[in-house]
Order: C-alpha cells, then structure tokens, then sequence
C-alpha cells in the first residue's frame, strides 16, 4: 500500500484491478463516490457496483481468495438474485461491498454513465458513479432507511454545494420523479 493512499482505497484497487484484468464493467459508489464529487469523509469500507456474470465468479474468486475472505456461493447468490455479497481484507479488515447491477432501466443507465476519474494519489484512472446518479442512489438509500441518516444527507448537501450548477437538473428531476424521490430532490436542491 501506498502511504499516499488511504487504505480502504488501497484495498479496493486490488479488487478493481481483478475486475479490470477480467473486463468486469464497475464503478465506484457509495461514501467513496460522494466523497470524490463532493465533500471527503473517512470510510471503512468501498461500494462497487458491478456487473458480474456466473460465469465470472470462479476466476474471480480465486483471484482474490489469498487476500480476501469471500464466498464464492454466496457471490454466485449474488448474481442470481442481482443482490450484493462482500469481500473482508484479510490484512486490514476493509470491506469491500460488491452490488451486483440490476436490471432496471435505472440500474443500467447509471452503469453507462459512470465516469472516469483520476486519482493522483494512486496514479491511476477508476470508474466512479457519476455525481448526478451518486445522488439519485443516496437518496433512494436515505428513503429506504426511514429518511434519519444524518451521514447520507450530509453526504447530498456536500455534492450539491460542490457540484453547483454543474449537475444536471434536468436529468435528476426526470429520474426522481421515476424512482419516487422528487420531493426528497426538491428538498435537496430547491426549486431552482
């Protein structure tokens, strides 16, 4: 591990690298994401979504099986029910969150329009959720957990406040209104 690193993102490149080496198609989500599109805050563990296929699961498992605790039914589960399954890092207790991407309209698009991103201290370029589609999914992850999460909208207010005018209003009014969020989104960046 690089100093420079942090060592959640140092562990979540090992596993980024297996799925690039295998044309795995993924991004980063979740804390990560928001942090990149808006304000940083320290994490534990990494969301990848990716876009994992049965046959897929085996190389990949063994790829990783030295470094990481895993199990590779439950990751075969995973692409079954398009669910989600973790990995543990054995030498540092990171987890990294596999969702493995559905099949709505949503879950596709998102997947197409992940960006990518430089990372400086790492030397390398990943694939990251884009900061509107970061958005939409925290605050469908902020409805399904009561609406209480103070870290999850503190999370959208960093994106927004950072983002400005540079997000797409358009876009995420259209796919609030779909995913039943637009009175969440209008909260979160006004009428305006």
């Amino acid at each position: 591990m690089t100093p420079s690193v942090p060592e959640a993102l140092a562990v979540a490149l090992q596993v980024l690298d297996a799925l690039e080496r295998r044309k795995i198609a993924y991004h980063v989500g979740g804390s990560f994401a928001s942090s990149i599109h808006g304000v940083p805050r320290h994490t534990n563990d990494v969301d990848l979504v990716v876009d994992l296929a049965l046959e897929d699961v085996a190389a990949l498992a063994t790829e990783l099986s030295d470094d990481f605790y895993l199990d590779e039914e439950t990751m075969r589960r995973a692409v079954r029910t398009r669910g989600s399954c973790n990995l543990l890092h054995l030498g540092s207790g990171v987890k990294i969150d596999l969702f493995v991407v559905g099949d709505s309209p949503f879950d596709r698009t998102e997947l197409r329009r992940s960006i990518s991103t430089a990372l400086p201290s790492a030397g390398r370029v990943i694939s990251v959720k884009s900061a509107e589609d970061t958005v939409l999914r925290k605050l469908l992850w902020y409805r399904m957990g009561g609406e209480t999460s103070d870290r999850q909208w503190g999370d959208l207010t960093g994106i927004v406040a950072v983002q400005g005018e540079t997000l797409d209003r358009d876009y995420l009014r259209q796919w609030a209104e779909e995913l039943g969020v637009s009175e969440l989104m209008e909260r979160l960046i006004g009428s305006g």
